[in-house]
C-alpha cells in the first residue's frame, strides 16, 4: 500500500482511539467498529503495531488496546541529569515534564524514546509529577565517545557526556587495540539491566585525549556531526554550475540594478539574506528581503536533498561550520556573494510609519549584491561616523541610514505589543592556528545586528501570515503559551528581589514579562532574572500548526531566511513556489500535509543537537582559557546563588563555582526566598548582583568546570 493511504488508515485509527466514547476494545472490536473487512486485518495489526511503538497506544494484559495517556502513559524522551535521576520531555507539549528518580530508570538511559507510568496526575506542594519507565520504545544512543582505561581482563570507557550515568564494558575482543587514556568511539552491543551496566565494542580511536584536535573532534563525534558529504552527494554537486545562466532567469523579476547588499558577521562565509530599501512618495518605506534560492539547486528527494534533511542544520562550532550544504553551494552559487549574479527569493514590504506591512509582494528574482557589509563596519559608519568608511561606502549611505530609521520603528512596534528582548551579550573565543583559546571576549550586539534582526523578523512573519491564509500546508516556526506552575514558580522568585508579575491568572501575557525584563535591565540581578524568565517558558520549535510565537507576541511566524543552513526555510521556499506557480495540486497538498509533522519534529530535534554542541564546545574552551590561570585573581559579579555555592560572572562572560564549603569564615545558610547564602555568625551575605575578587582553583576540561575562591568581597 502506498505511504500516503497507509497514513490516512492509521490516521482513521487514531481518531477513533480519540473518540470521547471509546473504551479499551480488542483487535476484532476495533475491526468491526471501523467497518473493515477480513483482508483489512493485516493492515490494522501493522497500524496497531507503529502506534504502539510511537507510544501513543497501548495493549493491555487482556488484549485490549487504549489511548496511553487516557492509561497516565506518556510517551517522550528521557532527558538524564548526571546525578542519576532524569524527566520525561513529553511528545504531548500540553502535559509538563515528569520526573524519574534513578530507581524508576528501568535500563533507560538518556535520549532514549520511553513510555512512562505517571504517579500521580497533578503536581503536588509545587514539585513534579513523578513516574517511572513503564517501556523502552527506541533507544536514543547507539554510540558513545569517551575515556578509555585498560583492565586485565576487560577494559571500560568512561563516557564524556556525564548524562550517560554508566561507564560501557568493553571484552578484551572488542577493544579494537585501544590503549588506556585515548578517546575513543564505542557502540553499544548491550544496553543496561539492573545491576548491569551496558557493553560494547571500540569502533574508532580519536587518539589520546590532549593531542591536538581530539577535543572537538570528540564533541563532533558525540552529537554524531558529519564533516564529510557521501560520494554520491557530491557527485550531484559537480553537475550544478557555478554561475547563473540565461536558463535560470526565466520567469524571474530582475533586480539586479536595485541597491541591494548584505550584512553579515565578518566571520561570515555564507550569506543566504540580502536587503534594499527605498523611501516612498507617500513617506512609506520599501523594504526588500532577499533569500538565496536554495531550492533552485536542491530538488526533492535527490541524493543531495535526503543529506540535507538528515543534517537539518548547520552547525556552528568554536572552531569550524559543519554545513548543511556542501561548500560549492553554501558557499558559492547559492551565496548572495557581491558583483555576481543570484538568485533569489524576493519579499517586497511597503511598511508605514507605524510599522505596519500595509502591502507586501512574493516572487522569484535574480540580484547582484553591491556590497559585503559587515556588523562592525555599519555600527562604525552608523554610530561613530567613521569618516574613512563614510567615504568609501558613500554610496549607500543614506540607505544604512533609512535601514536603522526602519529597524527602530519596527523594534517600538514589536516591543509595544509584548514581544519578549533578552538581552544576553554573546561570547566570541578568540584560537590560535593550533585551536588553542588566547582570548574570550564579550561580543556585544550593535545596531547594526538589530538592523538584520528586525528585518528578518518582520519578513518571516509577513511570509506566515500571507500562507496560512491560503490554507496550503506549512511549516511554522511556534512558540507555545508557557505552563503556568512555571511561571507561577518565576513570580515567586521575582517578587522575593522586589519586582512584581502582573496580570496572571491561568495564563500569561508576554507583556507582563516584557514589564520585568525592561525593569530589572541594567541592574545587578539583570542577568538571572532574564536567565529564569528565558528557562520558565517553553523551547520554540518547528510545526505544522500555526500555534502563534509567544516570545514574539504574534500569531504568525515562520523560518523563511536562512534556506542556505536551515532546512525548514527550504521546505517553504518549495511549497512557496507551487503555490505561486499554481502547482500545489489537492494531491499534493495531501501529500505535503502528511509529511510535515515528521519534518517539524525532525528539524526541531536536528536544531537542539546543534545547539547542545555549538554550547558545548564554547564551554570547553572557555574552560582550557582557564586553564594555565590557576592561582590568578579576578573580579566578577555573583549571577546566581544556589544551596551548594555561588556562581561568579567574570567580565569576559566566563562563570565559576564559588562551593559553599570554600567559605571557611562562617557557616553559611541558604536562604530559598531571597536567593542569599546567609553566615549564620556574622550575618554576612552573599546575593546576586555582589561584585567579589576570586581566585581560580580548578579548570576542569573533561568536566567543563572552573572553580574559584573567595578572596574579597567588594564594594559596590
Amino acid at each position: 500500500m502506498k505511504k500516503i493511504k497507509f497514513e490516512e488508515k492509521k490516521q482513521e485509527v487514531l481518531n477513533l482511539f480519540q473518540e470521547e466514547s471509546y473504551h479499551p476494545m480488542t483487535f476484532s472490536e476495533i475491526l468491526e467498529i471501523l467497518n473493515w473487512q477480513e483482508k483489512d486485518e493485516k493492515l490494522l495489526r501493522k497500524i496497531l503495531e507503529e502506534l504502539e511503538q510511537e507510544g501513543k497506544i497501548v495493549k493491555t494484559k487482556r488484549g485490549r488496546f487504549g489511548l496511553a495517556e487516557e492509561m497516565n502513559l506518556f510517551a517522550g524522551v528521557l532527558e538524564v541529569n548526571p546525578r542519576g535521576y532524569g524527566f520525561l520531555i513529553p511528545d504531548n507539549p500540553n502535559v509538563p515534564d515528569i520526573y524519574i528518580s534513578p530507581e524508576n530508570m528501568n535500563g533507560a538511559m538518556h535520549g532514549d524514546r520511553v513510555l512512562v507510568k505517571a504517579l500521580s496526575a497533578v503536581p503536588v506542594e509545587g514539585k513534579k509529577i513523578e513516574g517511572y519507565v513503564e517501556r523502552i520504545l527506541q533507544r536514543g544512543i547507539t554510540k558513545v565517545v569517551g575515556r578509555y582505561e585498560d583492565s586485565k581482563n576487560f577494559g571500560f570507557v568512561i563516557p564524556d557526556d556525564q548524562r550517560i550515568t554508566y561507564d560501557i564494558y568493553i571484552p578484551k575482543s572488542s577493544k579494537n587495540k585501544a590503549k588506556t587514556g585515548q578517546k575513543v568511539v564505542v557502540e553499544i552491543t548491550r544496553y543496561p539491566e539492573k545491576r548491569r551496566n551496558p557493553e560494547g565494542k571500540i569502533v574508532e580511536i580519536l587518539g589520546y585525549e590532549n593531542a591536538k584536535g581530539v577535543d572537538i573532534l570528540s564533541i563532533i563525534k558525540k552529537y554524531e556531526l558529519d564533516e564529510e558529504f557521501p560520494k554520491e552527494v557530491l557527485k550531484e554537486v559537480e553537475n550544478i554550475p557555478d554561475e547563473v545562466t540565461e536558463e535560470d532567469l526565466e520567469g524571474r523579476v530582475d533586480l539586479r540594478n536595485l541597491t541591494i547588499f548584505t550584512i553579515d558577521g565578518e566571520d561570515a562565509k555564507d550569506f543566504d539574506d540580502a536587503v534594499s530599501i527605498q523611501k516612498l512618495p507617500n513617506g512609506n518605506y520599501l523594504l526588500g528581503v532577499h533569500i538565496a534560492d536554495v531550492s533552485h539547486y536542491v530538488k526533492p528527494n535527490t541524493h543531495l536533498d535526503k543529506e540535507a534533511y538528515k543534517r537539518g542544520t548547520s552547525v556552528y562550532l568554536v572552531d569550524r561550520v559543519i554545513p548543511m550544504l556542501p561548500f560549492k553551494l553554501s558557499n558559492g552559487i547559492c551565496s548572495l556573494n557581491p558583483n555576481v549574479d543570484r538568485l533569489t527569493f524576493s519579499v517586497m514590504m511597503e511598511i508605514d510609519k507605524q510599522g505596519n506591512v500595509v502591502k507586501h509582494d512574493i516572487f522569484e528574482s535574480v540580484i547582484r549584491s553591491k556590497e559585503r557589509m559587515t556588523y562592525t563596519n555599519v555600527t562604525k559608519i552608523l554610530k561613530e561616523e567613521d569618516k574613512e568608511l563614510l567615504k568609501r561606502y558613500e554610496h549607500i549611505r543614506e540607505d544604512l541610514e533609512l535601514m536603522r530609521e526602519l529597524a527602530l520603528i519596527l523594534r517600538e512596534k514589536r516591543m509595544k505589543r509584548g514581544a519578549l528582548d533578552f538581552d544576553f551579550d554573546e561570547t566570541k573565543v578568540i584560537l590560535d592556528k593550533n585551536g588553542k583559546p588566547i582570548d574570550v571576549v564579550r561580543y556585544e550586539l550593535t545596531i547594526s545586528n538589530k538592523i538584520i534582526e528586525e528585518f528578518m523578523l518582520i519578513c518571516n512573519e509577513t511570509v506566515a501570515n500571507h500562507f496560512y491564509w491560503l490554507n496550503v500546508p506549512f511549516l511554522y516556526r511556534v512558540h507555545e503559551e508557557p505552563d503556568i506552575e512555571k511561571i507561577y514558580q518565576f513570580a515567586e522568585f521575582i517578587y522575593n528581589m522586589g519586582y512584581v508579575l502582573k496580570g496572571i491568572s491561568n495564563k500569561v501575557h508576554p507583556k507582563a514579562l516584557q514589564a520585568v525584563l525592561e525593569q530589572s535591565r541594567g541592574t545587578p540581578e539583570e542577568r538571572v532574572i532574564h536567565t529564569l524568565c528565558l528557562r520558565s517558558l517553553k523551547k520554540a520549535r518547528y510545526c505544522e500548526e500555526n500555534l502563534g510565537h509567544f516570545g514574539l507576541s504574534t500569531e504568525y511566524y515562520c523560518h523563511f531566511t536562512s534556506p542556505i543552513r536551515r532546512y525548514p526555510d527550504l521546505v517553504i521556499h518549495r511549497i512557496m513556489k507551487d503555490v505561486l506557480k499554481g502547482k500545489m495540486t489537492e494531491k499534493k497538498a495531501q501529500k505535503l500535509k502528511l509529511k510535515m509533522p515528521e519534518i517539524a519534529k525532525w528539524t526541531s530535534q536536528r536544531e537542539r543537537v546543534a545547539e547542545e554542541a555549538e554550547r558545548e564546545t564554547i564551554d570547553l574552551k572557555k574552560v582550557e582559557f582557564m586553564q594555565d590561570k590557576i592561582g590568578q585573581v579576578f573580579e566578577g559579579i555573583i549571577s546566581n546563588v544556589t544551596p551548594f555555592g555561588f556562581f561568579v560572572e567574570l567580565e569576559n562572560t566566563i562563570e565559576g563555582l564559588v562551593r559553599v564549603s570554600s567559605l571557611e569564615d562562617d557557616y553559611y545558610v541558604f536562604n530559598e526566598k531571597t536567593y542569599q547564602l546567609i553566615g549564620e555568625k556574622s550575618k554576612k551575605v552573599y546575593k546576586i548582583g555582589d561584585k567579589v575578587k576570586v581566585m581560580l582553583i580548578d579548570a576542569n576540561v573533561p568536566l567543563r568546570q572552573i572553580e574559584f575562591s573567595v578572596v574579597e568581597k567588594l564594594k559596590m
